[in-house]
């Protein structure tokens, strides 16, 4: 399937491991995995950021290998998890920084252009998560309450 708003038909991706089982060397315990989960979540990082400083830092490739779960599963057992979606959060805050550059730069044409397209996809996705009941049925994006969503 191609991008929806690029020409591209990537699909280049990086591959997970084959072996699901958690390595010999790695010494913590899903315990210990769950309270490193715990202490970034409350520094207020998103869950895939979790993911990488644990991959870099303490050696973990995969959570749910060594915990069972998810990390945003995790997150959400203990009441820690964002109220809107970490991949809309990551839209929203790209159109409120779109915006802002075209309150300086009024005759941005293409950057016009282009806060349509991510507030299309905002919409596009709001959709879906309102289909899925992870949002509530009436949540609506509306751009001048945006940057309250993402500050």
């Amino acid at each position: 399937m191609g991008r929806m708003h690029t020409p591209g038909k990537g699909i280049s991706q990086s591959s997970l491991p084959y072996r699901r089982s958690v390595p010999t060397w790695l010494k913590l315990t899903s315990e210990d995995v769950k309270e490193q989960i715990f202490k970034l979540a409350k520094k207020g990082l998103t869950p895939s950021q979790i993911g990488v400083i644990l991959r870099d830092s303490h050696g973990v490739a995969q959570v749910r290998h060594v915990t069972g779960n998810k990390i945003l599963r995790i997150l959400k057992a203990q009441g820690l998890a964002s109220t809107i979606p970490e991949d809309l959060y990551c839209l929203i805050k790209k159109a409120v920084s779109i915006r802002k550059h075209l309150e300086r730069n009024r005759k941005d044409k293409d950057g016009k252009f282009r806060l349509i397209l991510v507030e299309s996809r905002i919409h596009r996705l709001a959709r879906y998560y309102k289909s899925k009941k992870v949002l509530p049925p009436v949540w609506k994006y509306e751009s001048s309450t945006a940057s309250t969503l993402v500050s």
